[in-house]
């Protein structure tokens, strides 16, 4: 037969905090990404990109990196070495400029 009623009620709760911690990482994904097509003026897939790349060469995971984006983005404050790196994926994406900025 299969699990017992307070093994599936935990399987299921457990299942649940899953999803839930899925739906949160999932939105500061998509923040960073958004705040990464803004100041990059890139397309959102390139925005995904932009941030798996910088995740990538920092040897961070995306969410973290996707944390920290949004964490500049409120206080200003980015590591050095995640700054630089996301600067050079977005060079590599062409030259972001401000909309609006006169050109140098």
């Amino acid at each position: 037969m299969g699990d017992s009623e307070p093994d599936r009620v935990a399987e299921l709760e457990a299942q649940v905090d899953q999803l839930k911690e899925a739906v949160t990482s999932h939105a500061v994904v998509d923040q960073a990404i958004g705040m990464i097509v803004a100041l990059g003026r890139v397309t959102p897939d390139e925005g995904w990109q932009v941030l798996r790349e910088v995740s990538q060469h920092t040897n961070i995971k995306v969410r973290n990196v996707a944390e920290l984006i949004l964490i500049w983005g409120r206080r200003g404050d980015i590591p050095a070495d995640l700054r630089a790196e996301l600067e050079a994926t977005l060079d590599r994406y062409g030259p972001a400029q401000v909309p609006g900025a006169e050109e140098p």
